[in-house]
């Protein structure tokens, strides 16, 4: 069985995103705006509370972890499922939580699974929102 770590610290390719010690494809919040604005989507895998407290517009909620206690998180054993009815194996989207470190889990997942080009968030939602407040308001 393969390890989805892998000994790569490229800070840059394509398109100036990197990667990271994963082997993921990273992107920073202003890429993610970028993306979203062409019209790409964006996977918030935060748990539903979090969600609803607030999210990146068009942002589809499929948590990774349906819940998180002292005695350990249930990953969602439907995550991948949930989001191939969203997006295809090809199609280019973005994978976020709140600061981007959970997130890297999911989108390894999703690599696996085929889904060539998820993008994680680094920084995750709390950057992206940072970002857009710096950003002139738009309205969707």
């Amino acid at each position: 069985m393969s390890s989805a770590r892998t000994s790569s610290s490229t800070n840059s390719s394509v398109c100036g995103e990197m990667g990271d010690t994963f082997g993921l494809t990273t992107i920073d919040d202003d890429q993610a705006h970028a993306l979203l604005s062409s019209g790409h989507g964006y996977i918030d895998v935060r748990m539903r509370e979090d969600f609803d407290k607030g999210h990146a517009p068009g942002a589809h909620n499929v948590p990774y972890y349906l819940s998180v206690t002292p005695q350990g998180k249930e990953k969602n054993p439907q995550f991948e499922e949930e989001v191939a009815a969203l997006y295809g194996k090809d199609d280019v989207f973005i994978v976020g939580c709140n600061t981007g470190n959970r997130s890297r889990f999911p989108t390894a997942d999703l690599l696996n699974a085929g889904f060539k080009n998820a993008r994680n968030l680094q920084g995750g939602y709390r950057s992206f929102l940072q970002s857009a407040n710096q950003q002139p308001a738009q309205q969707q």
